[in-house]
């Protein structure tokens, strides 16, 4: 692949650069201006931590399309598309809104029209969908208010999946880095695979994106130092819809006939990755599932669909038992089974081989789900080697003396008998359950506060 690899490597490395060298300077502007707000009822951090995360992240894109437009190997992205302007004046409005809720906490009303404009300004700028490959028909072509509608919508929903699902520490930013990996290594495949030089931009936007997460998810993982806020999740919403636009909208499936053989084949071929109705659910599948849940289950309790609440799937991990870094884990190993799965599909759509691996890590996940629900004792001869919450409990007589036979539970790693009357802390808030038994976490209850 040679130098244009090297050249996305270095655009890459010097966009986590900048943002990893931003973040601790912004984080002590964002204790400095008050930018930490009170712990609510949704959280699950139990200490206030700043939020405004998202401004080293923008610089950190400014940092690497600007480098980008200086190698011989992507400045021509730069003079033949007018799709990265597009995509920095989008970004930086929304990353500007996305600051004063940080700090002020805006609307959520107000949010929804400023990301529905940071879409109108990237349509106004040439970066819209132009046509759809619908399967059995062919290329349709597209009236410019359908793609700006399709366009604007394709932008808010990405955009609030991302920013519903940035729940736990490290969520967002690593899902996102997982989905934009997946994505660039398909938009380099219509680029340098095929020759189709309208796949620049997507592919250049991708690697951008993965840099400004990378940079971003050391200060990020559990335990948080900063968090990225809605101006940092709403701008790699943004960056992630604008590849999905940019490649789905602008590429003509027509110039894969050489390759495929007809208009029909050539969109069947490429129908994995290239519906734009499909590509965001494959792409990003969690955070578009949590969305749609989130939306039915708050109209369905007669709340608004912006109104803050405990019941995203991130949540419902850690009420079954999951700790926060097992949870995490489990939402990365969800996002790239289906990005990755449909890439792979994608190239080889005819194989049935990978349907079986597929399959099989599937069921591997369905069991890393339930694990908290399965309650594993260790054999007899095992008790004295294995973590207090793996062990038998002491069943007791009529008269509350232990049953012979059973092992005693007092010991120097014994968890402390509590007493009926006690309130149990809620543990695994964040984290800590590696010693002592899961407990769930408190109800949840209704939050007025907008997200």
């Amino acid at each position: 692949m040679g130098q244009p690899v090297r050249d996305y490597l270095l655009t890459l490395c010097i966009t986590a650069a900048v943002t990893y060298l931003l973040t601790g300077p912004v984080r002590k502007f964002a204790i400095a201006a008050g930018a930490m707000p009170e712990i609510r009822a949704r959280d699950v951090h139990r200490e206030p931590t700043p939020r405004l995360g998202g401004i080293a992240m923008f610089f950190g894109l400014c940092a690497g399309l600007l480098v980008a437009d200086h190698l011989d190997n992507l400045n021509s992205v730069f003079e033949l598309s007018n799709e990265p302007r597009a995509l920095l004046s989008g970004a930086a409005l929304i990353w500007l809104i996305g600051v004063l809720d940080d700090k002020f906490e805006i609307d959520a009303l107000i949010k929804l029209g400023a990301q529905m404009i940071a879409a109108g300004v990237m349509v106004v700028q040439g970066l819209t969908i132009l046509w759809l490959p619908i399967p059995g028909i062919g290329t349709v072509g597209l009236t410019q208010w359908q793609g700006t509608l399709l366009t604007v919508a394709l932008v808010v929903l990405t955009i609030n999946a991302v920013n519903f699902v940035d729940g736990l520490d490290g969520l967002a930013a690593g899902m996102v880095c997982l989905a934009a990996a997946a994505f660039f290594l398909y938009a380099y495949r219509i680029w340098f695979g095929y020759g189709i030089e309208a796949a620049a931009p997507a592919t250049l936007f991708a690697a951008v994106l993965m840099g400004m997460c990378l940079g971003f998810l050391p200060h990020n993982m559990h335990p948080a130092r900063i968090f990225m806020g809605d101006s940092g999740s709403m701008l790699i919403g943004l960056v992630l819809a604008a590849s999905a636009i940019s490649i789905t909208g602008q590429v003509d499936p027509d110039t894969l006939l050489v390759f495929e053989g007809s208009t029909r084949e050539a969109t069947h071929a490429a129908l994995p990755v290239f519906m734009p109705l499909l590509l965001p659910l494959t792409i990003i599948a969690i955070p578009m599932a949590d969305l749609f849940l989130a939306i039915v289950r708050r109209t369905w309790n007669g709340q608004s669909p912006f109104a803050a609440d405990r019941g995203h799937l991130h949540h419902r991990l850690l009420e079954i038992g999951h700790s926060h870094s097992r949870a995490v884990w489990i939402m990365y190993f969800w996002s790239s089974l289906i990005a990755f799965g449909t890439l792979t599909y994608s190239v080889h759509s005819e194989s049935m081989w990978i349907i079986l691996p597929i399959v099989v890590l599937s069921a591997v996940g369905l069991v890393l789900l339930l694990l908290p629900r399965f309650q594993p004792r260790a054999p007899l001869w095992a008790q004295s080697f294995v973590p207090p919450r793996y062990r038998r409990r002491r069943r007791t007589g009529e008269e509350g003396e232990p049953v012979p036979g059973e092992p005693s539970r007092e010991g120097p790693g014994a968890a402390p008998e509590e007493p009926a009357d006690s309130v149990r802390v809620p543990e695994g808030i964040n984290g800590a359950t590696a010693v002592g038994h899961r407990s769930r976490l408190p109800e949840r209850g209704k939050v007025g506060s907008p997200r």
